[in-house]
């Protein structure tokens, strides 16, 4: 049953008990002054109706004051990420360091600085120098660094980084100033390099800045635009000179090995046929010292035997044969090529037979005489 229905005229239904369907909204002034009376009660305000009015307006105080303190109470959580650092300042002094998290501070007391500490940056310098030969150049480097301490990084120095900029631009004015173009355009850029990273780490460690360097990075180096034509040639050359130079090495570390295997073969054979010599001179002194003992026994006999051996090797290594007539002055030409090979022989015309030369009258005289005489001599013998 709806309470503005009809029935008890309507008043035991009216929820701000107004006794009438026709009443409006309640006043809104009389809702707080309500809520107001109840709190002054509580926190202990007057109960006289003459100072309802005094009793509100400090409830309301009392209620600004409790949304105000969580109000600060909630603004003082803060979060600290996994990379980072927290410096604390409390009235603006260093307090105190938080690690990553979920942390809580005093509004308006403490004052938090996060820092990156885990992330590398990075820092680029470049500009015109001197060198050391009076030559302009434009060098451009790159420093890559990480925070390590969050304290020293923030109240060390003015700005580490700005800091850290100036420091690395005297550091490699200084290197490039003590250096030759053609070894910072060429071949000299990691000697620069590492000389700049040396003068930068001696200028920053006594203001302990918090900050470590990674890497230093030589980027880029290059002349003046009006030369620049000139340079590139000048380095394209070098660079075609160290190509050169790497050609040849590798020519050489691929000849060595195998000169070395040559050599080694030949030092082999050399070793092989000293080896050869030795054993062969030792035989023959060994059948030497077995020859003499029959050689001293019977002279004339071992002279001829050795004479013949001599010769049958060599007549055994020749297909002709040179007789030499006694008391003669003809010489006899066997060819023993023909006639140890039949066929050959039978298919040569007769013509082609060599012919003996003739005997003078005289040497078959003197061969008959000695004939004669040896026959005489071992009928004697006889």
């Amino acid at each position: 049953m709806a309470w503005n229905e009809p029935g008890n005229n309507g008043k035991n239904n009216d929820p701000w008990k107004q006794g009438g369907r026709d009443q409006g909204p309640p006043d809104l002034d009389e809702v707080f002054r309500n809520f107001g009376k109840k709190f002054g009660g509580i926190f202990g305000g007057g109960k006289s109706s003459g100072g309802g009015g005094s009793g509100g307006a400090s409830a309301a105080f009392v209620l600004i004051l409790i949304v105000a303190a969580l109000v600060w109470a909630f603004s003082g959580f803060y979060t600290i990420k996994e990379s980072e650092r927290g410096v604390v300042l409390r009235f603006g002094e260093y307090h105190t360091e938080v690690g990553p998290g979920i942390h809580w501070k005093p509004t308006f007391i403490d004052s938090v600085l996060p820092v990156d500490v885990t992330s590398v940056r990075t820092l680029r310098s470049d500009g015109f120098m001197l060198t050391q030969d009076q030559n302009l150049v434009r060098v451009t480097f790159e420093i890559q660094y990480r925070v390590f301490n969050a304290r020293q990084y923030k109240f060390s120095v003015v700005d580490a980084d700005n800091s850290l900029h100036q420091a690395t631009d005297a550091a490699l004015r200084y290197v490039i100033g003590h250096s030759i173009m053609d070894d910072v355009l060429t071949r000299g850029r990691e000697v620069v390099r590492q000389n700049t990273r040396q003068e930068l780490e001696g200028i920053i460690e006594p203001y302990n800045m918090g900050i470590v360097l990674v890497d230093v990075n030589f980027r880029d180096a290059r002349p003046p635009e009006e030369v620049r034509d000139a340079f590139d040639d000048a380095i394209k050359a070098q660079e075609d000179q160290e190509r050169f130079i790497q050609e040849a090495q590798a020519y050489a570390r691929e000849i060595e090995p195998r000169a070395r295997g040559q050599v080694n073969r030949v030092m082999q054979e050399a070793e092989a046929y000293k080896q050869q010599i030795v054993l062969k001179a030792q035989g023959e002194v060994a059948r030497f010292e077995k020859l003499l003992p029959e050689y001293l026994a019977a002279p004339k006999v071992t002279r001829d035997r050795l004479y013949l051996e001599t010769m049958e090797q060599v007549y055994s290594n020749t297909s002709k044969v040179l007789v030499d007539v006694k008391n003669g002055n003809n010489i006899m030409y066997l060819p023993l090529d023909k006639m140890l090979n039949p066929n050959s022989s039978s298919t040569t015309p007769s013509n082609a037979t060599p012919i003996l030369p003739a005997r003078s009258s005289t040497d078959s005289n003197s061969q008959n005489r000695s004939d004669s005489g040896r026959n005489s001599t071992r009928s004697g013998r006889g």
